[in-house]
């Protein structure tokens, strides 16, 4: 089948990596972020084709000799409908080939980057069933059930009805600061909290150094620990916001269980992102109190593996791998 090539790309980092047919990781290689929404197709794919490119070198410094590129399972970040699945896996197809290489070119098969975390999460062996909340910068979700059913959301904001992810919420921390320190909201410890974190004595001095470009708009993902800290100390406008997100977290969750029927079975919730992992206790707390009332037989799974193994197990699926494959691959993210 020749090797593997897997891709995780996310808004500001891809991972690549080379998987032989037993599961042993031959090389992998970390790039840029893939932002095809602003840098377009082409550009956002030249970060892909980088990593993959360090992947395959790092490979044939470990195995020497040409490289055949069976199949490549990329999941990407802002790949949420159909048509653009499709777009970036022929022109992945393009470009993917080893120096030195052999053989026609590589199957491609690409997913958006939620799907990596769905089947980080689930078992190996059968048909997969369950659902995955992704909530890092923004909040996705996807589902997979018996037969190959799927269930998906655009997820690209706003306009498709989404509520938080870490920028989110370090934008709603900010709207809710700014209107207690000018007085058109009640109180909060956020209006001092987060210019403190930035060494700025009030939200007038913040809002003027965020507005001037004094502080890169890119720091503003700092303010979302900032958030939950005023929340651990009680602060009731923070507490709202983290509730809220425990709330958004599980009500893609079950509505992915119910359009799969699989409500009442018991399947894996699968949670990751940095929101997620970070494991707050009040949004673990809230998150698991309403899925014990919404979904009771759910099992909820924490997922901190690399999401790139994702997108290799994807490929052993495809391989029809024999077990000891999983379990090498799987003790390599370990």
């Amino acid at each position: 089948m020749g090797v593997i090539v897997a891709v995780d790309a996310g808004n500001s980092k891809t991972d690549a990596a080379v998987v032989a047919a037993d599961g042993t990781v031959l090389g992998s290689a970390r790039g840029g972020g893939f932002q095809p929404q602003t840098a377009g197709v082409e550009r956002a794919v030249d970060v892909l084709q980088a990593a993959v490119t360090g992947a395959l070198a790092a490979a044939r410094a470990t195995r020497p000799g040409p490289l055949r590129i069976g199949h490549v399972s990329a999941c990407l970040a802002n790949a949420d409908f159909p048509a653009e699945e499709e777009l970036l896996a022929a022109e992945l197809a393009r470009r993917v080939r080893p120096a030195g290489g052999q053989g026609g070119p590589p199957s491609v098969e690409v997913a958006n980057d939620t799907f990596a975390l769905l089947r980080a999460g689930l078992p190996d062996g059968g048909e997969p069933a369950g659902v995955a909340v992704v909530c890092g910068a923004g909040i996705n979700c996807c589902g997979l059930a018996p037969g190959g059913r799927r269930a998906r959301f655009a997820a690209i904001g706003r306009i498709s009805g989404d509520w938080g992810g870490g920028l989110h919420l370090a934008e709603e921390a900010l709207w809710w600061a700014a209107r207690a320190a000018d007085g058109r909201g009640g109180p909060t410890a956020l209006a001092h909290a987060l210019p403190a974190h930035f060494g700025l004595p009030g939200m007038a001095e913040l809002i003027e150094a965020l507005h001037l470009g004094r502080i890169d708009p890119a720091r503003r993902h700092e303010l979302t620990p900032v958030l939950f800290a005023v929340a651990d100390g009680g602060d009731a406008v923070a507490r709202a916001l983290v509730e809220r997100q425990a709330e958004e977290v599980v009500a893609m969750a079950v509505t992915a269980l119910r359009r799969l029927e699989l409500l009442d079975a018991a399947v894996p919730v699968v949670l990751g992102g940095g929101v997620l992992t970070a494991r707050h206790a009040l949004l673990d707390e809230g998150i698991a109190g309403l899925l014990a009332r919404r979904a009771p037989r759910a099992v909820t799974r924490v997922v901190t593996a690399p999401p790139v193994l994702g997108a290799a197990l994807l490929a052993l699926d495809r391989a029809a791998a024999p077990t000891r494959a999983y379990a090498r691959l799987r003790s390599h993210y370990a």
